[in-house]
Formats: structure tokens, sequence, C-alpha cells
């Protein structure tokens, strides 16, 4: 099989732009950071999600480059997203818990950081917010106690922060 020189040329310049692209992208969520106080773990989280979407749409491109026809990329889409669908179906909890951690880091007025406190029927929970995961939110109480709750269940609750 001979290599087109053609297709080698644009495939290393599509990196080249997807790399430099990111350097900019990341470089700009710094300034952003620094200008608006962002909390860096939520800028990094952001950076990495804009990374994973910019690579795999150079990989997209680079494939479409080399002859991978429509319909065969197609296919391969629908199969992933039926795969995806299939399992996401069979966990409702799983997915509601991905959403809720995405509202609760990106639109929901506590971060990392802040004491919040959860309040429960019976007994009320306060801890820092240590961390906001894709599936739990971790506390660290005033004992030292770490508590991991589920996202869906913190935006359920009645919650109380200064």
């Amino acid at each position: 099989m001979e290599i087109d020189n053609h297709k080698l040329i644009y495939s290393i310049a599509i990196l080249v732009v997807a790399f430099l692209v990111r350097l900019i992208i990341s470089s700009s969520l710094r300034k952003i950071r620094i200008k608006f106080g962002f909390q860096k773990s939520r800028i990094v989280a952001i950076n990495k999600i804009i990374t994973i979407l910019l690579y795999v749409t150079a990989i997209t491109i680079i494939a479409f480059i080399w002859g991978v026809s429509d319909e065969q990329f197609l296919l391969f889409v629908s199969s992933f997203l039926t795969v995806l669908g299939i399992a996401f179906f069979a966990q409702w909890s799983i997915l509601s818990n991905i959403t809720a951690g995405v509202i609760l880091f990106v639109n929901y007025p506590v971060k990392i950081g802040d004491t919040i406190t959860i309040m429960e029927k019976d007994n009320d929970i306060v801890g820092e917010i240590k961390d906001i995961g894709a599936f739990f939110i971790t506390l660290q109480t005033k004992k030292g106690d770490y508590i991991s709750l589920p996202n869906s269940q913190i935006l359920q609750k009645m919650i109380r922060f200064k």
C-alpha cells in the first residue's frame, strides 16, 4: 500500500493546528480564571472537555482525509450512541448524577472550598465541599470525616450556604 504524501501532510497539519488551538484555548482559560476569579479546578475540567472535543474533531477530519466514507462513519457513530444509550437506560441514576454533576459544577452558587449545610429531616449535614465529581460531591465535616453524596441528591435537597 502506497502512502499518499498529501494525505500525510494534511493529517500532520491538522494535528498541529489542533495542538496550537488547544494551547491558545488553555492560555485564554488561564486569563479568564485570573480575571474573573474562577477556581482552578473548574478551569482544568473545562480545559479537559475542550481538549477531548478538539482532538476527537481532529481525528474525525483525519479519518475523512484518509478515505473513511460517510456511511462507515455514520454506522460507527450510530452504533456507539446505541450502546451508550442502552448503558444509560440501564442506569438512570448514573445519567442523572452526571447531569447533576455538570449543573453543580457550572451553574450552582457554591464551589469547592465553601461550607454548606444540607438540611435533612432529622439531621443536618454540615461540611466543606472538597470535590464535585461526575457522580458524587464530597464534603469534609468539622470532625474531619468525609461524606460522599450523589449529585442528584444535592440538587433535590435544601442547602444553606454563606
